[in-house]
Parts: structure tokens; C-alpha cells; sequence
């Protein structure tokens, strides 16, 4: 079993995390199969849609665009929160595409971002048919383990 362990402080306060990749199951291309937390405390952030402030679709088109109004939006709602990126211990990615390239090109956009240590934790990526908004591509919905 290849076991990745992770130790979070914030505020002075410690938060344990754990991430795993048992060897009877695939190789993975940045994720952990499975994260353990041992902390009680937990944010449950909202699908991060590509909408501005005021509500509106940035990057009609763009997957790439969408992306980073969603980075940006899923680093706010975390601050609200006192969190970090690394501290995010389930992700689910939703694409609206059936076709595996695009779905990789969100993958590797959203792992090179600054919320790029999210996706480390346990991580689904899914091409979907439609999303919530008119012409939306992505969207992030991210669990986070807050310090106690």
C-alpha cells in the first residue's frame, strides 16, 4: 500500500490527513484512491460554478476560461472558511463533454492551478450532458477538513 500522510497547521491548530493508494488498485494520475480524515470539523463547499460576482457566465466557449473563474471562485469560498487547497479531502469535477481530451484538459488546467493540491485527495472527474447555467462547462464541488 503507498501511503501518503499529510499533516495540517492552521492557526495553530492540527488537522490529520491522510491519503492512500492501495497497490491491488490502479495507478493514478495525481489523485489518492482513498483520504482519511481524523479531525471532526468539515466544510462542504457548493458546486464552484464560472460566474462572476455579479452572477453572470465568464468564458462562454472556453473550458480553459471557465476554469479560472471556478479556481478563483473555489479559492474564495475557502478563505470564508480559513482553508487551503491541500486541506480539501474529496472533489468531485464535473465537464460537460463526452469527450476524454476535454476532460483532460480541465484535469491537468485544474491541477496546475493554485487549487491545484485539492485534486491530491480523493477526486472524481466526470463529463456530464448538462450543467446547472446556460453555456456552463465546469463546475467543482470540493469537501473540506477544517482544523478543530
Amino acid at each position: 500500500m503507498r501511503v501518503g500522510s499529510m499533516l495540517t497547521r492552521l492557526a495553530g491548530m492540527t488537522a490529520k490527513i491522510t491519503r492512500i493508494n492501495p497497490e491491488q488498485l490502479h495507478e493514478t494520475p495525481g489523485y489518492h484512491h482513498i483520504t482519511v480524515v481524523e479531525t471532526g470539523r468539515t466544510a462542504y463547499l457548493a458546486g464552484q460554478c464560472p460566474l462572476d460576482r455579479n452572477g453572470s457566465l465568464v468564458g462562454t466557449g472556453s473550458v480553459e476560461a471557465q476554469i479560472d473563474q471556478v479556481v478563483a471562485n473555489a479559492l474564495a469560498a475557502l478563505g470564508a472558511v480559513n482553508a487551503q487547497p491541500q486541506q480539501v479531502v474529496r472533489s468531485v469535477i464535473y465537464v460537460r463533454s463526452d469527450d476524454t481530451d476535454v476532460l483532460g484538459i480541465a484535469w491537468h488546467r485544474l491541477i496546475g492551478s493554485a487549487l491545484g493540491p485539492a485534486f491530491a485527495s480523493a477526486s472524481t472527474l466526470l463529463g456530464v450532458a448538462q450543467l446547472g447555467f446556460e453555456g456552463q462547462l465546469v463546475e467543482v464541488d470540493l469537501t473540506v477538513a477544517l482544523p478543530d
